[in-house]
């Protein structure tokens, strides 16, 4: 093991500069490939859903432990990888996390049973623990202050293609359906890319580590460990569960496990998390900032999906293309923020939350203007403003978070910010994806009040008009509150097909999603406002400011 982290490379000295190695930009690269694997797993799994479950005959319960069990085991296990890097090498660990990734993304391909998926997208989730925290912790050490925020700008613009490229990429690949695998082919992909990315990473990435780390704190490691899962697992399974006493009773439990993991590693001489990372004003505002802001962002595209395939009945691949404008406005002022930040510091994140706002609102707009025939292209304008928001945010906060921090502990640090923007992303999901359900039942009366003339019209006795309303009415609210898409409603069943009623069924439909998706976008806008006010505490500074070196 020790000559795959030194074959190649020597390892970097956190009591030292970081150097202008000739080949960090194509170690760059390579480790954006690991992160871009990840994030791109949180999403497209949702695409292949429905061909997943006819494949293999998986239960409902079956399909939220596939998404569930990944973002457990990935969130609860970020904070131990980041530390594990410093200690034993951050290249190592990266290499060994993307072999890991690659293998169970092959058991996912191959899963003969909804068991041995889950299994297997757990081992996913894992592993990719052990690899992302090393991505940031290399920026950090490797990369000069006046290159660093070049860096980070990559790594947002990979953060923003891979959180919205699922739904595209899975759309693709499951239409193709290369070699016959169908939706199987979304988890070979991720073989293919680790069979170029490791053999390059081995050669070019540089070795780094804590050199004063030499004992993982295990009781720290067990007490972070269970503080996350009982916090974590049952806000991503609360709402199927409508809420219960349990799930609140888990959560008090987790922040208590927390607390007393924060006073335990207070005490420790060589900790899991450091505690005087929070005692920097940039570190902690960061991170609340950045959990408040992939909140959004995480809910933001499930509320879309949503309305695009549920309520509009777009494929995944049309979907896909429609959010595609996002991830080029992400991309486009990732770059842009490289050179703004230097020169106007946390102004840049403040103006990204406020242009994202704009294109969130944008997209208010248009659903409401248009009604349910909204097309793709009419969403293009506000869907590139948001994505540009987001590309002023993530890079400019990514190295706020970082700047001061001490070099020794980067693995750290990338760790509980990456556990940060996940906790974020299921607080997020939970909540405003609890919203969203609970308005899509207050959108069908007004639905239904809008379609009746259309409904009675096709009702040629006049007699059974009201009880007609009153059926399809129920039929609707059954359909579009079920929780499983798939199983038609005892009361759509029980009424029978109507001549005529088809495409009123496709309006009632769209505008009780585009009524719902209305107005959890205006519950984002107030959580976009609170991102604005954390955004405040980050400190005034301008420019890029190095860590410490560690003494």
């Amino acid at each position: 093991m020790e000559r795959l982290a030194s074959h190649t490379t020597p390892a970097v000295s956190q009591d030292a500069e970081p150097t202008n190695d000739p080949r960090r930009w194509i170690a760059l690269i390579t480790m954006l490939s690991g992160a871009f694997m990840n994030l791109l797993d949180v999403s497209i799994a949702n695409v292949a859903l429905p061909s997943l479950r006819a494949d293999l005959g998986a239960s409902f319960s079956a399909v939220q432990w596939l998404l569930a069990g990944y973002t457990l085991a990935f969130a609860a296990l970020l904070i131990t990888g980041g530390r594990l890097g410093d200690m034993f090498g951050r290249k190592r660990l990266f290499l060994i996390g993307m072999i890991g990734f690659a293998v169970a993304s092959a058991l996912c391909g191959a899963a003969p049973t909804p068991g041995v998926l889950v299994g297997a997208r757990i081992l996913q989730g894992a592993a990719g623990a052990l690899m992302v925290p090393q991505v940031l912790a290399t920026i950090q050490v490797t990369f000069a202050p006046a290159e660093r925020i070049k860096a980070l700008g990559a790594f947002g613009a990979t953060a923003g293609l891979g959180t919205v490229s699922g739904p595209l990429l899975g759309g693709l690949l499951i239409q193709a359906d290369l070699f016959g695998w169908g939706w199987r082919s979304i988890f070979f992909i991720n073989v293919a890319i680790a069979a170029i990315a490791v053999p390059i990473a081995f050669l070019v990435v540089r070795e780094s580590r804590n050199i004063q780390g030499s004992r993982l704190d295990l009781p720290g490691v067990v007490l972070v460990t269970a503080g996350l899962l009982l916090f974590i697992y049952p806000i991503v399974q609360g709402r199927e569960n409508d809420w219960p006493l349990w799930g609140w009773l888990m959560m008090a439990a987790g922040v208590l496990v927390l607390a007393f993991f924060g006073w335990y590693e207070s005490r420790r001489k060589s900790p899991l998390v450091p505690m005087t990372l929070f005692g920097r004003r940039s570190f902690t505002a960061g991170v609340l900032t950045g959990l408040a802001f992939f909140g959004g962002i995480a809910s933001f595209f499930l509320v879309l999906t949503f309305y695009l395939q549920y309520g509009l009945g777009f494929t995944p691949l049309r979907a896909g293309l429609t959010t595609l404008p996002f991830s080029i406005g992400v991309g486009v002022l990732s770059v842009a923020a490289t050179k703004l930040a230097p020169k106007l510091g946390r102004t840049t994140v403040m103006i990204g939350a406020v242009v994202m706002a704009l294109g969130i609102g944008g997209v208010i707009y248009t659903i409401g203007e248009y009604g349910p025939r909204v097309e793709s292209w009419q969403l293009i304008p506000a869907m590139a403003i948001a994505g540009a928001g987001m590309g002023l945010v993530v890079a400019p906060l990514a190295d706020i978070i970082l700047a001061g921090v001490d070099r020794r502990d980067a693995g750290s640090a990338s760790g509980v910010i990456n556990t940060a923007y996940q906790v974020g992303n299921a607080l997020g999901i939970a909540i405003l994806g609890s919203i969203f359900v609970s308005l899509l039942g207050s959108q069908v009366s007004p639905a239904v009040d809008h379609v009746a003339p259309q409904i009675r019209a096709a009702i040629t006795v006049p007699a059974a008009q009201d009880a007609a309303i009153a059926g399809f009415e129920a039929c609707l609210y059954d359909r579009v509150t079920a929780d499983d898409t798939a199983v038609v409603p005892a009361s759509c069943a029980s009424a029978g097909p109507t001549p005529g009623l088809a495409e009123v069924g496709a309006e009632a439909r769209e505008r009780v999603f585009g009524g719902a998706t209305q107005r959890t976008l205006g519950w984002q806008l107030g959580l976009l406002l609170v991102t604005l006010l954390l955004m405040t505490a980050l400190p005034r500074g301008k420019g890029v400011h190095a860590g410490p070196p560690s003494a």
